[in-house]
């Protein structure tokens, strides 16, 4: 018997507001900004030692940003993205 999978279903919405927490003020307004145009926050990447890096798709999850701490959006930030 397998294990039960670890990771949630594509179609599990994520809870933004813990998504949010430890976001700088910077991020949360450009995230503001871009839910406006239908994007939304799907997880945030927690390394250690450095800030959070969230990850944004497009309504039709076909491309992703990347918000930086100072707000700026990283259109291309070498992250891998698996299935």
């Amino acid at each position: 018997m397998l294990p039960p999978e670890r990771r949630k279903s594509p179609l599990e919405v994520p809870d933004t507001d813990k998504l949010r927490e430890g976001l700088t003020h910077a991020q949360k307004h450009t995230l503001a900004e871009l839910e406006h145009f239908s994007w939304a926050l799907r997880w945030v990447r927690r390394p250690m030692f450095r800030e959070p890096v969230p990850i944004v798709f497009d309504r039709k999850r076909e491309r992703f940003v990347v918000i930086r701490p100072d707000g700026t959006i990283d259109e291309q930030p070498g992250i891998v993205i698996r299935d």
